[in-house]
């Protein structure tokens, strides 16, 4: 009996360590970004570990919900993702904001008291899109998705960025 109640202890123990939200700290925030990731196994525990942001910050996300839909639906979602995320990384380095992929359901919001506000990923129409995330304010989930000049209208409204359409313009009148 004594054995077996030690046995749990440890059971729970070793459960609750593995899923234990982050310790708030005040170091380095999360320094992992969409550039520095390469293809890797869908359990990579990079991926799965919670993001922390402290800045602004556009998260990539793709949930093990995923695999609700076919082989060929996920191989088609995932190539526009990354087609849609490629396209936008120039725009979003220029203005200094941040590019994350996550897998986890979660994401941590550094607030200045050195608390942290938690996002769940769960429940969503589809599991994956992007958040968009300037601490202090609310986030901006879009899943699903989208095309790229949809994600780049979304990314200018909410960070109130310039508009990238050169085409928009005014003609200058001459006299």
């Amino acid at each position: 009996m004594r054995a077996a109640t030690v046995f749990l202890i440890v059971l729970l123990a070793s459960c609750r360590s593995q899923h234990a939200s982050p310790a708030v700290t005040t170091g380095d925030a999360d320094t992992t970004t969409y550039a520095d990731m390469t293809p890797a196994d869908s359990a990579d525990s990079t991926l799965l570990t919670p993001r922390v942001v402290t800045g602004l910050t556009v998260i990539v996300f793709w949930t093990a919900a995923a695999d609700t839909f076919t082989a060929d639906d996920q191989a088609e979602a995932l190539d526009e993702l990354n087609s849609t995320t490629e396209a936008i990384s120039s725009t979003l380095r220029d203005h200094k904001i941040a590019l994350m992929p996550t897998n986890s359901d979660t994401i941590y919001v550094a607030l200045p008291n050195k608390q942290r506000r938690m996002i769940l990923l769960n429940g969503l129409d589809y599991p994956f899109g992007y958040v968009l995330i300037e601490p202090g304010t609310a986030e901006r989930i879009l899943a699903g998705l989208y095309d790229d000049d949809e994600l780049l209208d979304e990314i200018e409204a909410y960070f109130d960025l310039p508009p990238s359409d050169t085409s928009a313009a005014r003609s200058r009148v001459s006299t």
